[in-house]
């Protein structure tokens, strides 16, 4: 027994010498010093020729001391002891071409393919050592002759792989197509492909490539797969009338679910493509046998109607909240609706008596604590506007206390500050901010470290926090929904504060505002003013990056777009803003995105 753990000692203890020399060898390697490495590995082989790390190490050792004809004999000594192992010839043929022997190396790559055709099993570990050469076409040729000769054999994830990295797209989306066919485990990894070559851009060569093959396999085989993924195709395209008609043949095809067709309304809706939004949800109507989804429905489109509204829709829009309400007077659905409804009241139609009224009866239905503080948490926003803020920071506690573990918890929070602010008790709006700067949100998290800086910058300046009372009055203005006299605010601090911390951010709230009473180019004067004046302040991302949405949104101008784009990518890498302007300034100049 002694003996038998004493050999077994002897034996650990010299597999971790051998390691620690194999990993000494490899460091002497990789830091270029290969001759120091070479002495490690010929003793490593002398005392273990079996082992292929201490061998490869020794041959490689060799080639990168340019002793090409000792790398040769070793491995021909090693292929007449190994039947002609086809790894040993790819390494026969790589020793040449590192000699710039192309004709040589080509006979021993061509002789290890040959051999697939009597030893197919031998196919991925060939393929694999292709690829370590990046020896790629010749990688494909061993997993495409390996199912040549054998059907059963499937590598097409590997030929997807290689022909994406040789730049065969065509080639790359057929075999993820065959994959996923095969098995619909494949279909995240195939999408997550797609979407690296895929873009807006419907006339890209990838789109059109993706769009063909998809085409032509829904003739071959009808299956409701590639009707999903033209809908997906035809949405990244923002090309929403097309996705349509996938949708409607996939419910007309499926299980009569018109999940699919309403979610391509939201998408569309998102994407503000109004239009099709209101076609897809009305066809969902006229459809739909149930009355939860035909509510559902009918609230987006009403929603839809708002978001596109003039003053003069309004009457038509409450007559549709009305009506929907009476259809529905106890639907759990209609929690939503009356929330919006209120809203509405309070913001557009200014009956804030009334919205107040509907959300207290709302509340006195029987209600989950989640429904209930959302109800609160809408009418605290109202009694915010109203200017009734301490009734409101104690609707926005009990949220809190509802839904402690909430992301609306978090929001309540921020709320209880942003009024506090708005009632211009700074000192206890910042210490409840400085506690979101942690908050799992990170939108909170990013607003609340905004609010707090604007706070602290303002106060260290100005003692008394005149024009921080001012600026609160605006952004409270602006919440109320009364643009004209939040930009007059505004004007008021940029006159009489000139030169002050506020001014800025001044500017670009009032920007911000212009932009949503269209006047575009007040909008472009006050970002380029922030550019001008505070180019490497806290806001000068900011301004670059909404003036670049501006001209490329709305002044359709797409050359200064892509300048300010550019400026994001190049001065303001730590910018929230810097992935979404690298995407864009790439699109813009039309790149693939990946």
């Amino acid at each position: 027994m002694r003996c038998f753990l004493f050999i077994a000692l002897w034996f650990l203890a010299g597999c971790g010498a051998f390691a620690q020399s194999e990993q000494l060898a490899r460091n002497f390697f990789d830091q270029g010093e290969y001759e120091k490495a070479l002495k490690i590995y010929e003793r490593l082989y002398q005392e273990n020729p079996s082992n292929p790390l201490f061998f490869n190490g020794l041959v490689a050792s060799h080639q990168q001391l340019e002793q090409f004809d000792i790398a040769e004999s070793l491995l021909m000594e090693r292929l007449n002891r190994s039947a002609n192992n086809p790894a040993i010839l790819i390494e026969l043929g790589h020793n040449f071409e590192l000699q710039e022997q192309e004709a040589r190396a080509e006979q021993f790559y061509e002789e290890a393919l040959q051999s697939i055709e009597g030893r197919p099993n031998y196919a991925y570990s060939i393929a694999r050592s292709f690829e370590q050469y990046n020896l790629l076409e010749y990688a494909a040729k061993a997993y495409e002759r390996a199912m040549e000769m054998n059907t059963d054999r499937n590598f097409n994830l590997q030929l997807a792989r290689i022909y994406g990295e040789q730049g065969k797209i065509e080639e790359m989306f057929s075999n993820y197509l065959d994959l996923i066919e095969n098995d619909m485990k494949f279909y995240g990894l195939a999408n997550r492909e797609f979407n690296r070559y895929i873009t807006e851009d419907a006339s890209a060569e990838p789109n059109i490539i993706l769009r063909k093959l998809l085409l032509k396999k829904l003739q071959e085989d009808p299956q409701l797969l590639y009707n999903e993924m033209l809908s997906w195709l035809f949405i990244q395209q923002k090309e929403f009338d097309k996705a349509f008609a996938q949708e409607r043949a996939i419910y007309k095809r499926g299980e009569n679910n018109l999940q699919g067709i309403l979610n391509l309304a939201f998408i569309a809706r998102e994407a503000e493509d109004y239009a099709a939004a209101k076609e897809i949800v009305n066809y969902a109507v006229e459809e739909s046998p149930s009355p939860i989804f035909n509510l559902q429905a009918r609230h987006f489109l009403v929603k839809l109607q708002l978001e596109t509204a003039n003053p003069e829709d309004y009457p038509e829009i409450e007559n549709s909240f009305r009506q929907l309400i009476q259809e529905y007077p106890l639907n759990e659905g209609t929690l939503d609706l009356k929330i919006d409804y209120a809203n509405f009241l309070a913001f557009q139609l200014d009956k804030k008596q009334d919205a107040i009224a509907l959300l207290k009866e709302a509340m006195g239905v029987g209600n989950s604590d989640f429904q209930t503080a959302r109800i609160k948490m809408a009418l605290a926003d109202i009694l915010v506007v109203e200017e009734k803020f301490n009734e409101a920071l104690i609707y926005y506690s009990q949220v809190q206390n509802l839904v402690k573990n909430d992301e609306m918890a978090q929001n309540a929070r921020f709320k209880v500050a942003k009024t506090s602010y708005y009632k211009g008790d700074f000192e206890w709006a910042k210490t409840q901010l400085d506690i979101l700067k942690s908050s799992t949100s990170q939108l909170i998290a990013n607003d609340a470290m905004e609010l707090s800086l604007l706070i602290s910058d303002n106060t260290q300046e100005d003692s008394t926090q005149t024009a921080l009372k001012k600026y609160a009055r605006a952004d409270l203005l602006s919440f109320q929904k009364k643009n004209p006299e939040a930009i007059q605010a505004l004007d008021s601090i940029l006159v009489n504060h000139k030169g002050e911390k506020i001014e800025d951010e001044a500017l670009l709230s009032q920007a911000k505002l212009f932009e949503q009473e269209k006047n575009y180019e007040k909008a472009e004067h006050n970002y380029l003013a922030i550019i001008n004046s505070f180019g490497k302040d806290i806001l000068a991302d900011n301004a670059h990056y909404f003036l670049a949405e501006l001209y490329a949104n709305e002044l359709h101008d797409l050359e200064k777009a892509k300048g300010f784009y550019e400026q994001i990518i190049f001065n303001f890498a730590d910018s929230i803003y810097f992935v979404e302007a690298r995407k864009k300034y790439r699109m813009l100049r039309g790149d693939t995105i990946e």
